[in-house]
């Protein structure tokens, strides 16, 4: 193991450990603000509880995020000192903007919509949760604008040994990162909408409190719902500019190997990167790939062995990911449509099985967030800077390994130690649920977890 390896490993565990907090914080922080909504606009204290009882998943997991974000600064100026100082003038913008704006504006007011119940008017205490989610939304766009420019970079010249801005504008409008964040967005929608239907899907399957847990759950659905299409509408034009900006990732991403004119999609497919070739190639369409691509069905796509080797990403990781993706994504799209249809119906209760299958979908979406991140920085490999800057030149040089081995098993502990009071402090109040319900019917004990829980009934 080297400097540049164990790097490349600090920063993807702390990236992805983070990564667990956002999805939830960016979905949560918009269901909580629509249920208060409901309250303001119908009086009932049914959703002002939902409102409590949701917001405060929301602030256990916000402060948790908040807390492995901060690590992953410092490591821009500790481990990828080059890299900052090579593409800072640019990378550093956006971050600053977000830091200083949305940040702020979603730290403010979190604070009012936390201890301002009953404090002030319930129209402030509503524009107090509603800021709190246009800052959560706004941050993600900043951090992932700033990550769409290492994709796509776009508005800068190489000068004085530096890449330097010159078009903020252009770096501000980047298809590539607006696309990012219309799908980063609606998948962290996603995520929470399935948190929100399992947990109450978990409490319906107990008879516990049900008026609220099917209030909460109709809500999810038709929020998950509609956050499902719109991953999957976002999510094809993205792999259309990927396509476009970033052709390698994209050939990685279909385990596309020679140049192909009416490329077919082949829908069971398997790659074999030392042979350069594919070892399954089954069920192909003809031509999709092409349009969907370039919407245009004799468009070329240019495969892998048009690149040299040290310009490949590594093709496997990328194809799995990326495949079981949009698998997942399929299967969040069809569950969230069989459960606004049973809520609708008023059958969601009967159909015992639909709820277990929910209680046990809750960590897919996260899974499928994580693959999503997979395919978009190990796709974008060597480069860390997509045709201006390697990775491994991007590495410091005053860094040791001694250094790094003990900030990594360090960063290790902790966020094992943060996962557990996490996972412990949801679980303590998602089980618990809303203030002053009554369980109607006996459970497990407290100490058992949703699964287990759900598999012994």
């Amino acid at each position: 193991m080297d400097v540049l390896t164990l790097s490349r490993l600090q920063f993807a565990l702390t990236s992805m450990f983070h990564f667990i907090f956002v999805p939830l914080t960016l979905g949560l922080s918009i269901l909580t603000a629509i249920i208060e909504t409901r309250y303001v606009q119908t009086g009932n204290e049914v959703y002002k509880k939902m409102a409590k009882f949701w917001g405060k998943l929301f602030l256990i997991n916000f402060a948790i995020g908040v807390v492995t974000g901060v690590t992953l600064e410092f490591q821009f100026g500790m481990n990828w000192a080059e890299y900052s100082r090579y593409v800072g003038d640019i990378f550093g913008a956006p971050l600053a903007i977000e830091a200083t704006v949305a940040f702020f504006m979603e730290s403010v007011f979190i604070g009012v919509w936390a201890f301002g119940w009953e404090k002030v008017s319930k129209k402030a205490h509503l524009v107090s949760i509603w800021l709190v989610g246009i800052g959560t939304n706004l941050s993600a766009l900043w951090i992932l604008l700033a990550n769409g420019w290492m994709q796509h970079p776009v508005g800068y010249v190489l000068r004085n040994g530096r890449a330097e801005m010159v078009d903020f504008l252009a770096v501000a409008t980047n298809p590539v990162g607006l696309l990012k964040f219309g799908h980063q967005v609606t998948s962290g929608y996603t995520v929470a909408a399935f948190f929100v239907m399992g947990i109450s899907a978990w409490h319906l399957l107990r008879k516990q409190n049900p008026d609220f847990f099917k209030k909460s759950f109709a809500i999810a659905a038709v929020f998950g719902f509609i956050a499902t299409i719109a991953v999957a509408v976002i999510g094809d034009l993205h792999a259309a500019e990927v396509a476009k900006t970033q052709p390698s990732k994209f050939a990685a991403m279909e385990a596309v190997w020679e140049n192909c004119s009416n490329a077919p999609l082949h829908l069971i497919s398997f790659p074999d990167e030392s042979n350069q070739c594919n070892l399954v190639s089954a069920l192909p369409v003809p031509s999709l790939l092409s349009i969907l691509a370039f919407h245009d069905p004799n468009a070329v796509i240019k495969g892998l062995n048009s690149f040299p080797k040290s310009e490949r990403p590594p093709v496997t990781p990328v194809f799995m990911s990326f495949r079981l993706m949009v698998g997942l994504g399929t299967l969040f799209l069809l569950l969230a449509g069989l459960g606004l249809y049973f809520s609708k119906k008023g059958t969601l209760e009967k159909n015992r099985w639909f709820l277990y299958l929910l209680v046990w979908s809750i960590p897919l979406p996260y899974i499928a967030n994580q693959l999503g991140w997979v395919v978009a920085e190990v796709g974008r490999q060597p480069w860390i800077v997509n045709g201006v800057m390697k990775t491994s030149d991007a590495v410091s040089k005053a860094v040791t390994l001694p250094q790094i081995i003990f900030s990594l098993v360090t960063f290790t502990l902790l966020y094992t130690l943060l996962g557990f009071v996490d996972i412990y402090l949801l679980m303590k109040f998602a089980r618990k649920g809303p203030e002053g319900h009554n369980e109607k019917v006996a459970h497990e004990s407290d100490e058992i977890s949703f699964a287990a829980d759900a598999a012994t009934n």
